[in-house]
């Protein structure tokens, strides 16, 4: 007679990225409503963004990203003035795109194989907008004077994407060299900082 086999050691299966893209808007929104026209213009984190601009390149990601998960390519050349055409409406259809955004990442076959023109696996593909939806919803909540509590569970898969990807995002200048954290920093905190964010950027 053999043993059962210990199971205690396996690795749970990763959550499909359509249901961490879901929980990631879910936490972005609040933030997103919160923003008010006359902070608009307030500088960001991200220095090349003013809070205005910043939503306009998160809104363009999330509406790109939907032809990733199809295999399809996305124009990042121009970024559209979503704000400017919808008006006061535009945390409504924000949520609306992202809420498309997560329906394409689970379509079948959505997270196999490589996605587009990047040519990457596409789960990587999936994990590199779940990333932008949760730290640029950070950037915006720091410029915005709002809370933000990010989806917790978002947070694992954003370490391993930025441990993989962060040498090359920073020779490309996507991300700055890493900021130094103190022992027992948050995760959200680590993630910010491998990103080469402040975690404590105040203006």
């Amino acid at each position: 007679m053999t043993d059962a086999p210990d199971i205690t050691d396996e690795t749970p299966p990763a959550a499909p990225i359509s249901a961490l893209l879901e929980a990631a808007s879910h936490a972005a929104l609040p933030v997103l409503r919160g923003v008010r026209d006359d902070q608009l213009e307030r500088p960001t984190p991200c220095a090349e963004y003013d809070v205005r601009a910043l939503l306009n390149h998160l809104f363009h990601v999330v509406v790109a990203f939907r032809s990733l998960a199809a295999k399809k390519d996305a124009d990042f050349s121009h970024t559209p003035d979503r704000l400017g055409a919808y008006g006061a409406r535009w945390p409504d259809r924000f949520a609306e795109e992202a809420a498309r955004l997560a329906e394409a990442w689970a379509a079948p076959g959505a997270e196999e194989g490589l996605s587009g023109g990047m040519q990457l696996p596409a789960r990587t593909v999936g994990a590199m907008v779940l990333l932008d939806l949760t730290v640029h919803t950070w950037d915006v909540a720091r410029a915005t004077g709002q809370a933000y509590a990010p989806a917790a569970e978002c947070l694992p898969e954003l370490r391993a994407l930025v441990a993989r990807m962060a040498p090359t995002a920073r020779k490309m200048n996507v991300f700055a060299e890493p900021v130094p954290v103190p022992p027992g920093a948050s995760d959200l905190d680590v993630l910010l900082a491998e990103t080469g964010r402040d975690p404590h950027w105040a203006g």
